[in-house]
């Protein structure tokens, strides 16, 4: 068939329908519109593609970032678990050591007070001793210590003291505390002995006394205090006696190391060999010892207890009716130079009143004067 040869159409119905013939120029202008229409297609295809691959691009830039985010976190998160675990560990760690610490801690406890338990078994009678020592008055009485070392004064829980005097002086005790006081505050005196007027000083005694006492004491092992002792037996007898009845071991002694008498109290204290005799001579107490012939005393045996002073706090203490007398010249016989002055100071003409007590000390010589508590008058 060339191009030449006409074309008919055949319809449904049979019938022949003739088409007309195109000219190439429009066959050619319809393939362009085709083509035209088709790259039209095409463009907008490619317009969609293109979108469509920004949205997929922007989608997966999208995913990269919360991807990244996701492991970022996760990272962190594995981090800080791992710093929990770490932290953790330490607490654990510090508890362990805690646990071990007071572990170590209580055993320490434990065996305090097992040490304490212990002690207090041991020394059940210990005594705690802490006191105020309430003011005493004191008064030299006219005694002096012999035998005593000069030097500064001292005393004892019984308001004893030592007093020292120096050469030239004299202590006047008057009966009446108000008559020391005006010969105190007259100061000086002149004396008439013989042709020679002397003057002397009147001043204050004054002395250090204990005013607080603390004293730690505890039970000596080797010893016993025995008390309740009869007074009418010979001191070597009465010891002897002692010394044999708790030397035998049937009245519950052992070998004895010593025996000593307290003349304060009139008790003796007894020491042995051994630590253990003396706790159990204390905890009968009450003891049938024979010191006189056919005739048994009930003796009291307690435990002989030692004290050592951890705190003493003193205050100074003036003597109310003793009388300090300075500057007393050696002109004469002491005995009478102690007379004359004794009765200068007993004249009511003088200022003095009647003297309990008088002591002279001449220049060059040393005594030691006892002053002892000052009890109270009388009503």
């Amino acid at each position: 068939m060339n191009s030449e040869e006409d074309f008919s159409l055949v319809t449904q119905n049979g019938e022949v329908s003739p088409i007309s013939p195109v000219s190439p120029l429009e066959k050619i202008r319809q393939e362009i519109t085709k083509c035209k229409a088709a790259f039209d297609q095409l463009v907008v295809e490619h317009r969609e593609l293109a979108k469509a691959k920004d949205e997929q691009l922007d989608m997966a830039e999208k995913f990269r970032n919360r991807s990244t985010r996701l492991k970022d976190q996760l990272r962190e998160e594995e981090e800080e678990q791992a710093q929990r675990m770490d932290n953790e560990k330490e607490k654990m760690s510090a508890l362990q050591e805690e646990g071990s610490r007071l572990q170590v801690e209580v055993e320490k406890m434990e065996q305090e007070l097992r040490r304490i338990d212990t002690l207090n078994h041991q020394l059940k009678q210990q005594t705690q001793v802490s006191t105020a020592v309430p003011e005493k008055k004191v008064v030299f009485t006219g005694d002096v210590a012999v035998g005593a070392g000069a030097g500064a004064s001292s005393f004892d829980l019984k308001a004893q003291i030592v007093y020292p005097m120096e050469g030239g002086t004299a202590l006047v005790t008057f009966e009446d505390g108000e008559v020391a006081q005006n010969i105190m505050s007259m100061q000086q005196h002149e004396i008439q002995l013989g042709d020679c007027i002397i003057r002397l000083r009147a001043e204050p005694v004054q002395f250090l006394m204990p005013s607080r006492i603390e004293m730690d004491t505890h039970i000596c092992p080797r010893r016993i205090l025995v008390s309740n002792l009869p007074k009418k037996v010979d001191e070597q007898t009465l010891m002897d006696k002692l010394e044999l009845h708790f030397h035998k071991k049937k009245n519950g002694g052992g070998e004895v190391d010593s025996v000593d008498m307290l003349h304060d109290s009139g008790n003796v204290v007894i020491a042995f060999m051994e630590d253990n005799v003396a706790k159990g001579l204390t905890d009968t107490e009450f003891h049938e010892v024979g010191i006189e012939k056919k005739k048994k005393h009930r003796l009291r045996v307690t435990p002989f207890v030692n004290g050592e002073i951890t705190n003493l706090q003193t205050r100074v203490s003036v003597s109310q009716r003793t009388v300090l007398l300075t500057g007393i010249p050696d002109i004469m016989d002491p005995e009478n130079l102690q007379d004359s002055l004794e009765i200068h100071f007993q004249k009511e003409s003088n200022g003095g009143g009647e003297v309990d007590a008088f002591i002279y000390n001449p220049l060059g010589r040393s005594t030691l004067a006892l002053f002892k508590e000052d009890p109270p008058k009388s009503q």
